[in-house]
């Protein structure tokens, strides 16, 4: 396996950092909720057989402060466009978690060449006033761990400091990467997303946690419902909403079969 590589691409002026880590065939990963403040066993298992390469979303850890300049949903998925572009995905199979989920699937539906095969792990887009989605943005501080994973150490592994991380700094870039997500998804993530799900023609994988306290795993039958071409639908055992924190084996042993 490759050393991970980091390097950097421009987004509306503003520098998004991109690692690159494995060989074989290039797949995409956008994170979920909380991004990517280090590097992750998941990504570590993907990169054994595929060339796996993870952008920052702006305003996320690693994607500097353009998220300030994103006012529209519009906003949002044209930077992602380039991110996308600019990253060397274009034409990838990719990979979308939580609100990362969201954009990969705005990516299959509007810009189809941007994309060749999708896997969706709980992502954002949708609600369902009969199954409420949790607001993760309305939670008290200590509650959010268990929220997110489903053993709560996995979600305070992966926003504490990294290694050389200005400690003083720190906590106010998650503080961004909160904010950079309220400004794409509150209230509740319903960005309409099923009035474009039914351009998507790709094969999509979804997959939930099967604690997932976020987003109900019902909701990936409301996906696969809006979507045209085929989709299959997996649970993860006592994982929650990310569950490529709380089980990345079997996460990723489910994406690339799909991919295969």
């Amino acid at each position: 396996m490759s050393d991970l590589k980091t390097s950097a691409v421009e987004v509306n002026g503003f520098p998004c950092r991109v690692w690159t880590k494995g060989s074989g065939p290039k797949v995409g990963f956008l994170a979920g909720l909380g991004g990517l403040p280090r590097w992750l066993p998941f990504l570590n298992e993907l990169a054994k057989t595929r060339t796996v390469i993870a952008p920052s979303l702006p305003g996320y850890p690693g994607g500097g402060t353009g998220h300030s300049v994103l006012d529209t949903h519009l906003d949002w998925v044209l930077a992602v466009r380039q991110l996308i572009d600019k990253a060397g995905l274009a034409g990838c199979d990719l990979i979308g978690a939580s609100v990362g989920g969201a954009f990969a699937a705005e990516m299959a539906a509007i810009f189809p060449g941007q994309v060749k095969r999708l896997a969706l792990l709980a992502p954002f887009g949708l609600f369902d006033e009969k199954d409420p989605a949790t607001d993760p943005w309305a939670q008290r501080r200590d509650a959010v761990p268990g929220l997110m994973c489903a053993d709560a150490d996995k979600w305070s592994e992966l926003v504490a400091p990294p290694e050389g991380a200005n400690s003083v700094e720190w906590p106010i870039e998650m503080v961004r990467a909160s904010e950079a997500a309220a400004r794409a998804f509150w209230p509740l993530g319903a960005t309409k997303l099923e009035k474009r799900l039914g351009l998507i023609e790709v094969p999509t994988l979804l997959l939930w946690g099967e604690k997932d306290a976020v987003l109900p795993p019902s909701y990936a039958r409301k996906f696969a419902g809006y979507l045209k071409g085929t989709a299959k639908i997996e649970t993860v055992p006592g994982a929650g909403h990310l569950a490529y924190l709380d089980r990345p084996e079997a996460v990723a042993r489910a994406v690339l079969a799909h991919f295969s």
